[in-house]
């Protein structure tokens, strides 16, 4: 599996292993060059699992200027092709980064919180994947949404849930949910995948785990 992190913050990067204030070549320098060249890095959870890391620099491309700017990133990954699958970490935002991700990309797959703000944002990302479908990739395809963090006993999650199947229609929603547990913050904090933590996350595991099988089944469609 290889993770391209286009966040600023790079999250994805930190969890991997890799310190994003001291990668050399990170996302910003790949849509710079529309070339990979030597940005892809081994993570720290072991051999399967390269990234190509985020950094800060990728704040100065989120204004898209020049011509074919929302297909660097398409351009770089054209000769990447020994990966079982390519997971794109695409900002929390509209920018020409979050474009970037999705123009190079096959399939687009919305996480999303059971709460009011989350769901606000939800029909905006849903009309940028068809307005990237539209001008820049006519393969992309919205593959579902998967639903996060949601915690065992809530009338409010339960209230946004059933929002959520209104919006997206319940068949485009993954199962499981994903639920909210202290084990993932943990697994975090110590950049560790949450299988390591056994027992204590099993059901957490569970939902990955069904989540990464119907992943797999739609990449190889």
């Amino acid at each position: 599996v290889l993770v391209i992190d286009l966040d600023p913050q790079a999250s994805s990067t930190w969890i991997l292993g890799c310190d994003p204030a001291k990668v050399e070549l990170s996302t910003a320098e790949v849509i710079s060059k529309g070339a990979v060249g030597k940005s892809i890095v081994p993570s720290a959870w072991g051999d399967g699992v390269d990234v190509i890391p985020g950094s800060s620099r990728l704040l100065t491309k989120e204004n898209g200027t020049g011509k074919d700017a929302a297909l660097r990133l398409r351009t770089a990954l054209a000769g990447v092709e020994f990966y079982d699958a390519i997971l794109i970490d695409c900002p929390p935002s509209l920018s020409n980064l979050t474009t970037n991700g999705l123009a190079a990309a096959d399939h687009a797959l919305i996480v999303v919180e059971p709460s009011a703000l989350s769901l606000r944002g939800i029909s905006a990302v849903a009309d940028t994947v068809d307005d990237v479908w539209d001008t820049h990739n006519p393969n992309l395809s919205l593959a579902g949404v998967i639903v996060n963090k949601v915690p065992g006993v809530s009338n409010e999650a339960d209230r946004r849930y059933d929002e959520l199947v209104r919006i997206v229609g319940k068949r485009a929603i993954w199962q499981p949910v994903v639920p909210q547990r202290v084990a993932v913050n943990e697994a975090l904090g110590a950049r560790r995948p949450i299988h390591d933590l056994g027992n204590r996350a099993a059901d957490v595991i569970e939902a990955f785990d069904k989540h990464w099988a119907k992943l797999r089944r739609i990449t190889r469609a």
